[in-house]
């Protein structure tokens, strides 16, 4: 079994509000320092072992269903895990 952690961002070109509102909010709490949030996503899943190539189903799986790949970048970590 594989415990695979994903993890979704906005592309660098795309603006992000909820980051903007973040960041004036934290630099209002006098954390000056902080100069940019960026907001993104993050998902585990769960993918019981079979023939197929880990990998390539973790990549269809995000580009399919998970993730917006028109505005998001998305990076994984796979882990072998026993089964519960």
């Amino acid at each position: 079994m594989y415990k695979v952690k994903v993890y979704v961002t906005l592309k660098e070109s795309v603006v992000d509000p909820h980051g903007s509102a973040a960041t004036k909010a934290l630099q209002k709490a006098e954390f000056t320092e902080v100069q940019d949030v960026r907001i993104g996503k993050y998902m585990e899943v769960t993918i019981e072992k079979t023939e197929k190539n880990i990998e390539e189903t973790v990549h269809k799986l995000c580009r399919d269903l998970l993730v917006n790949t028109v505005i998001e970048d998305y990076r994984f970590e796979i882990e072998e895990v026993e089964a519960k």
